[in-house]
């Protein structure tokens, strides 16, 4: 998906027409980060457009991605066009399975942005991950520092989700999955397993994660011989994916945020 078009609106009251000079500036962030912290595009499409010599930071021309930046106070402009900091957007996204949670895929497979094509939307980016397989809630947004606080370790953020599994647990092999396993290593454990329903050789299972290692749900079961058919987000702390259709995404309410505020 090509960058989005710089916005075009005056630089903020106060902000120095020229920039400060490049010298002896204060730390701040990377240019290539600041741009994607503005809402103009990744940081690898930053990278490009910062190597094709179309990025000015103080009237000069920048070419280094690394260069320290004060998105408060210097001037970056973009194909002659001031970047200055978008609206804040929060979506809630209902992931269809088979799309990768990526901005650009190397292998050109469809993506969540695909759900995004047609909206007016400042560029966004996801907040974790669900893998290919994977469906339900994922959350979008431009707000770095929301997006960070949720997917700080630290948070012990809930995640809940419906696995429709190849096997019918007893109580025995739902202790066992709640004891957790090691792989390599790497301890993999759920802060709640519970049995919803279950139907001739399959079954769902709610599963409640505090934490979110790659593939963690799978390789739990996997270690105990338990194939993953289906596996649905249905909630991030509070926040519930609620009736959203599938492939469908909205902004989240003033209420819906304030249950992600903890």
């Amino acid at each position: 998906m090509a960058a989005r078009p710089p916005s075009t609106r005056k630089p903020p009251a106060g902000q120095p027409a020229a920039g400060r000079p490049l010298a002896n500036r204060t730390p701040g962030v990377s240019l290539n980060r600041a741009l994607s912290k503005l809402g103009l595009c990744s940081r690898t499409q930053a990278q490009a457009l910062i190597a094709q010599g179309r990025v000015r930071v103080g009237g000069k021309v920048v070419r280094d991605a690394e260069l320290r930046v004060d998105m408060n106070r210097d001037r970056i402009v973009v194909d002659g066009n001031d970047v200055v900091a978008e609206r804040k957007v929060y979506l809630m996204l209902n992931k269809p399975r088979g799309l990768v949670t990526t901005r650009d895929d190397p292998q050109q497979r469809d993506t969540v942005y695909a759900c995004l094509e047609g909206l007016d939307l400042p560029f966004v980016s996801p907040v974790g991950r669900l893998d290919k397989a994977s469906e339900g809630l994922l959350l979008m947004t431009n707000d770095t520092r929301f997006a960070n606080r949720l997917m700080d370790p630290a948070s012990h953020l809930p995640k809940t989700y419906h696995v429709q599994v190849s096997a019918v647990p007893d109580e025995a092999m739902l202790a066992t999955l709640r004891a957790g396993v090691t792989i390599d290593g790497e301890t993999l454990t759920a802060t709640s397993i519970g049995l919803l329903r279950s139907g001739g050789r399959t079954a769902w299972l709610e599963i409640v994660l505090d934490e979110g290692r790659n593939r963690h749900i799978r390789r739990l079961l996997a270690a105990h011989g338990i194939e993953v058919r289906r596996l649905i987000r249905i909630a991030i702390g509070r926040l519930p994916l609620g009736d959203l259709a599938k492939g469908a995404a909205r902004h989240l309410t003033a209420a819906e945020l304030e249950l992600l505020a903890g």
